[in-house]
């Protein structure tokens, strides 16, 4: 007697579109295939799925949130081949949560209105991340700092993980912003780009003039520089004034024949609200 069997997905379609009807046992064997919302995964289940996703080489987010006290933080995730996909931040109970992306880099990240989070005064959300495993960037929200609103944009993710971390820090007083104007000047031909940095505070690299918003508590800044001049025979000097009295306030020297992205922050500046950065070739150089 021949046997009924399922084989394919493709196979059972064709008895839909030729008119033919399927056997009892053919839908016995497609009902045992389904799975319902409901279905726990038995424990064996559980580690092939576990096993297969080891193998899945799309770019992803894993994340830790530690007493963040209800807080729920959405960000919307773009890319040029998939519809945006929405993550949201919340407590990891102790452990990261790791989040697959659709599609294929480069992803646009940007935040959504974040939701509930039940802060005390003096308390807020540290948030803290990666595009780039080379350096973090950093923020303060919550209570009376708004510096993180809808559609603000984390930047763009080309690697293949981004990490992000949220903590609760409690600093015993309030913390304001204040700004420190930022005006670039680029006269080599190489590309050049800057990052600045403070306590609780960061940006990503640009190559454009800028405005800070970093705390009063920690009024200080400091400067990094990104530069491929492994091809170039000429070094190259960023020099940082004061814009107010044109005081030079630090030099960082980009030494040709090597590439980086980490030269300088061995200085800070501190309570400058006027910068201006002047990258030129060495004295006796073009």
């Amino acid at each position: 007697m021949e046997k009924n069997k399922l084989t394919t997905r493709d196979k059972l379609k064709t008895y839909f579109e030729t008119g033919k009807y399927p056997t009892q046992s053919q839908f016995s064997d497609l009902i045992d295939l389904l799975r319902l919302k409901e279905d726990i995964l038995t424990n064996r289940e559980l580690v092939t799925l576990a096993n297969s996703l080891e193998a899945i080489e799309n770019t992803f987010i894993y994340y830790f949130a530690s007493n963040v006290k209800g807080l729920k933080l959405p960000i919307v995730i773009s890319s040029e081949d998939e519809e945006d996909q929405i993550i949201t931040f919340e407590e990891t109970l102790g452990d990261f949560e790791r989040r697959y992306l659709f599609g294929s880099a480069p992803y646009t990240i940007r935040v959504k209105e974040f939701l509930g989070g039940k802060l005390n005064v003096n308390e807020y959300y540290n948030l803290e991340y990666q595009l780039d495993r080379t350096y973090t960037i950093t923020r303060l929200f919550g209570n009376n700092l708004q510096t993180i609103p809808d559609g603000f944009e984390l930047g763009v993710l080309s690697d293949k993980k981004m990490s992000v971390g949220i903590y609760t820090r409690d600093f015993g007083k309030q913390i304001n912003i204040i700004n420190t104007d930022v005006r670039f000047n680029n006269n080599t031909e190489i590309p050049i780009r800057y990052r600045i940095e403070s306590q609780y505070w960061g940006d990503g690299f640009k190559a454009e003039d800028t405005v800070t918003d970093h705390y009063d508590l920690w009024d200080y800044l400091f400067f990094y520089y990104d530069a491929d001049l492994s091809g170039s025979s000429q070094s190259v000097n960023c020099e940082i004034y004061d814009a107010d009295n044109n005081k030079l306030l630090s030099t960082t020297s980009l030494l040709a024949g090597q590439s980086s992205n980490s030269w300088g922050g061995s200085q800070y500046l501190r309570e400058i609200r006027n910068i201006r950065i002047e990258c030129s070739y060495h004295v006796g150089e073009k």
